[in-house]
């Protein structure tokens, strides 16, 4: 019994008819005879029955559909596996990313991707930008998700996102159903904000900002993750400045407020190292550039 047989005894079992099911394979009706003919011998058993007039599925015939689909579906999934095995698609790819980009496409990017190589293994790890870089330069992140400019010169990078920062309100505030917020509204407030050792890009933008705008922030609480300073907000305990994709936590007791002048954006980039270039690990980078182009044109549109 051969993987030919197979196929050309579903496309008869379909078609009940040899000249459409010899069209659709391509062949001419008497090849396609002699390999039916060759499947009943290996079976032991008529899966057709003929007639002038008709073609008709046996009881055996019926019985063995099934069958035959599962083995060139099996056939199909280990021809797949050696290929992806073949190719460096299996194992596993190491990826770090701050906690913003849970709500920035990440998410979409791995399920996209795990879609089309089931094989690998994603291994996510949540980390702090400064973290991500040691991590990237002793080889165990293959790929970070980063909120910073200072990147050493040995790793590449792909621009994901550019959004802007937003007011983080308690939702009982007296600012938090304005159509925009003035930063200067903000003077004297309590400020929580990601903490300089974790985040300071993030935490130097802040102070820059606020200052640009005629006052120095009151930093009251210093956190190591984005959640943490809008849950600390949502208690009603300060306010802060945050990248907008947040907004989309829906925390209750929150309200984010666009500002009425625009800030620097707040930019996310991948990074890898450049002198790595396995074949997973390209085929997840075509994944991110293909998701921030259909990022750009919904957002264009």
């Amino acid at each position: 019994m051969e993987f030919r047989h197979l196929r050309y005894f579903l496309v008869l079992a379909e078609e009940l008819h040899f000249g459409r099911a010899a069209s659709r394979l391509s062949i001419s009706q008497p090849p396609l005879s002699i390999n039916i003919q060759q499947l009943e011998a290996s079976v032991g058993a008529r899966l057709f029955t003929r007639s002038s007039k008709q073609v008709a599925l046996t009881a055996a015939g019926l019985a063995f559909v099934p069958a035959a689909r599962a083995l060139l579906a099996q056939a199909a999934q280990a021809a797949s596996h050696a290929r992806d095995v073949g190719q460096g698609m299996a194992g596993s790819l190491s990826i770090g990313f701050a906690g913003t980009m849970l709500y920035s496409g990440l998410p979409g990017i791995l399920a996209r991707f795990q879609a089309h190589h089931p094989l690998l293994r994603l291994l996510l790890k949540e980390l702090s930008s400064s973290e991500q870089l040691v991590e990237l330069a002793h080889d165990r992140l293959d790929i970070g998700f980063v909120h910073t400019t200072r990147v050493p010169p040995e790793l590449s990078q792909i621009l994901v996102s550019s959004q802007a920062l937003v007011g983080c309100l308690p939702s009982g505030h007296a600012l938090a159903a304005a159509p925009c917020l003035s930063l200067g509204q903000l003077q004297g407030e309590a400020f929580a904000v990601v903490s300089r050792t974790v985040s300071p890009d993030y935490h130097d933008r802040i102070i820059a900002i606020c200052s640009e705008a005629g006052f120095y922030p009151e930093i009251r609480y210093e956190l190591r993750h984005w959640l943490s300073v809008v849950s600390l907000v949502s208690q009603g305990m300060g306010v802060a400045l945050v990248p907008a994709a947040l907004g989309r936590s829906a925390m209750a007791g929150t309200a984010f407020v666009p500002l009425d002048r625009a800030t620097a954006p707040y930019d996310t980039h991948c990074l890898w190292k450049t002198s790595q270039g396995h074949p997973a690990l390209t085929a997840f980078l075509a994944a991110v550039r293909v998701a921030h182009a259909s990022q750009g044109k919904s957002e264009a549109g």
